[in-house]
């Protein structure tokens, strides 16, 4: 039986919210197979949203591989918060270093920033952006989400971009109206699947704060929940999407995210250069030894 450091994180934790849990276990030089990663990510269903392994990398500091209950994920934005923030605490010689490279399983080499000191958070960069068309009907997403189509607005578009997840944003009318929409999940993972969707990210630009710039909502039915309560892959494709539409600048900025069942998260987004960052901080809830 092998013994592998574990612990279980919330991510995108703001005052009282309870961010988005995470799960990472550190295997060092160990290759688990696809088969010990998924029975991993299935034994923890309705706990934490995706697990992150931690291993030994040839290219970078370490590689993440993401797994949530149903399936290996391409990238995991929380997920990395997470696991990177944890790590650098607890990691002297990367404690005073501004930077760290990690190898990821689908998305390459990112760079982590670390920030612990002048804000108490991380930020990661995002993977590259692809744009891609949006061929599908409004009816149809206020379909699939169980609105009605005058809930989405005419004044921002709706589009397709992929910043680690392929992520469908769709403009809502309101925030009051935005916090509000619980799509059935079943019906909504159909709607996914049959579009090549990784996750759907609706937006308002009211905010409950005057420090927020924006209210998301993200439903990754796809990888066995309804909702992400906070979101980095998808805040990211967000970012790309204000940068696209020139509704943002560029610098540093705080979406609030959730619906009305919850306190709202808090994602940190900037740029440098060309780079799109997502940032915050995390709470380490359980620490202990996973046994395989």
């Amino acid at each position: 039986m092998k013994r592998y450091s574990y612990k279980k994180v919330d991510a995108f934790i703001s005052g009282k919210s309870m961010g988005n849990p995470a799960a990472y276990i550190v295997t060092g030089k160990d290759k688990l197979t696809d088969n010990e990663y998924l029975k991993i990510g299935k034994e923890h269903a309705g706990f934490v949203s995706e697990v992150v392994f931690c291993s030994d990398s040839k290219v970078a500091d370490c590689k993440l591989t993401y797994y949530s209950s149903e399936c290996e994920v391409d990238f995991c934005g929380h997920g990395t918060i997470a696991t990177m923030y944890e790590l650098i605490k607890g990691n002297e010689s990367w404690r005073d270093r501004d930077k760290i490279s990690i190898e990821t399983n689908k998305k390459g080499v990112l760079t982590v920033y670390n920030n612990l000191k002048s804000e108490d958070s991380i930020y990661i960069t995002a993977p590259k952006a692809l744009f891609f068309n949006c061929n599908i009907s409004k009816d149809r997403i206020a379909q699939a989400l169980n609105i009605s189509s005058d809930d989405i607005s005419d004044k921002y578009d709706i589009d397709l971009i992929d910043a680690g997840l392929r992520t469908l944003i769709v403009p809502i009318n309101s925030l009051e109206r935005e916090i509000k929409i619980y799509p059935d999940e079943k019906f909504l993972k159909q709607f996914v699947l049959d579009n090549d969707i990784d996750i759907i990210l609706i937006y308002s630009m009211e905010c409950s704060q005057p420090d927020y710039f924006a209210h998301t909502r993200v439903f990754a039915p796809k990888f066995g929940y309804l909702e992400d309560p906070a979101t980095g892959s998808g805040n990211s494709a967000f970012a790309n999407y204000l940068l696209k539409h020139n509704l943002w600048d560029g610098s540093p900025i705080s979406i609030e995210q959730g619906g009305d069942n919850i306190i709202f998260n808090s994602v940190k987004l900037k740029t440098n250069g060309l780079e799109v960052l997502f940032g915050g901080k995390a709470t380490a809830r359980i620490e202990g030894v996973y046994l395989l």
